[in-house]
C-alpha cells in the first residue's frame, strides 16, 4: 500500500502505520435487505487528503450497494501485531486513468484483463473515521498483563485503544 499522508496530518499517520502491514481490509456494505455484508479488498493507496483506495469491478454487487449507500466500513486485523482498526467512511467509485496507472501491479491480472478493462475501477473511501486497538508490544508482556488480571480480579490494561479523525 502506497502512502501520500502529508507529515503534518497526525492522524492519517497514524492510520497509515496501523494498516500498513495489514494489505487486505474487509469492506463492509449494507444489501438492499438491510444485512451488512463483508468482503476482502487490497488497499492500493492512503491518499493525503485521507482517501483509501482499492480496484474493484463495476459489475460486483459491492458497486451496486455502494450506489443506494455510499456508507461503508473497513475493517482490518494484524494478528502478528494484535493490530485491529475500524475505518468508517464514505464511498466514491470513478475510474481514474493516471490513478490505475499508478497503482497497476502484474498482480491486478488476475482480476482484470489488463489496464483498460472497461470492468475495473477504482474505489475511493473518503475515511471519517477509524477506531483502532492495538496489543501490548511483546507476547510476554501481553501474557503478564493478562495473568495479572485474572490473579487480582481487576481489569487488566492489554493494550491502548484510540479514535482517529478523518
Amino acid at each position: 500500500m502506497k502512502n501520500d499522508a502529508p507529515h503534518d496530518a497526525a492522524d492519517l499517520r497514524k492510520l497509515a502505520e496501523l494498516i500498513e502491514d495489514s494489505e487486505v481490509a474487509m469492506l463492509t456494505t449494507q444489501a438492499a435487505d438491510g444485512s451488512l455484508v463483508s468482503r476482502p479488498l487490497q488497499t492500493l493507496k492512503l491518499t493525503a487528503d485521507g482517501e483509501l483506495v482499492f480496484f474493484t469491478a463495476a459489475d460486483s454487487a459491492k458497486v451496486d450497494q455502494l450506489t443506494d449507500d455510499l456508507d461503508l466500513n473497513l475493517a482490518y486485523a494484524n494478528h502478528d501485531d494484535k493490530c485491529y482498526v475500524s475505518v468508517r467512511g464514505r464511498a466514491r467509485i470513478d475510474r481514474d486513468p493516471a490513478l490505475i496507472e499508478e497503482l497497476w501491479s502484474p498482480a491486478q491480472n488476475v482480476f482484470f484483463s489488463g489496464k483498460d478493462d472497461p470492468n475495473l475501477t477504482v474505489l475511493r473511501v473518503r475515511v471519517r473515521d477509524a477506531m483502532y486497538w492495538e496489543s501490548a508490544d511483546s507476547a510476554v508482556e501481553r501474557a503478564l498483563d493478562f495473568a495479572r488480571g485474572m490473579w487480582n480480579e481487576q481489569p487488566s490494561d492489554l493494550g491502548r485503544q484510540g479514535h482517529l479523525h478523518g
